[in-house]
């Protein structure tokens, strides 16, 4: 979800993925996570590397990956909702 998630605002090379992933999330990847990552989302057509002039190879979500990474927001939003509740927050 994180690197679908950071895709969703715009092409992005690997480093200004892993750059947005740490700032949006605190999380911070490693290259070699996030290309396995990367690969695994290009195998199931969820994202596409895009033409670049450089060395650096940018990539950009696919409809497909949109589709997948609103449904994964949906049941993480639900799932929250549920927890907060029965923890007796705001839901």
């Amino acid at each position: 979800m994180l690197v679908l998630s950071s895709l969703a605002g715009g092409p992005k090379h690997g480093y200004a993925v892993i750059q947005d992933i740490e700032a949006f999330a605190g999380v911070t990847l490693g290259p070699g996570t996030l290309y396995s990552c990367v690969a695994r989302l290009e195998a199931q057509g969820l994202v596409t590397a895009v033409a670049s002039d450089d060395r650096r190879r940018p990539y950009r979500l696919t409809a497909a990956g949109a589709t997948a990474l609103r449904r994964r927001l949906e049941e993480a939003q639900t799932v929250a909702r549920v927890g907060l509740t029965r923890l007796g927050g705001a839901g």
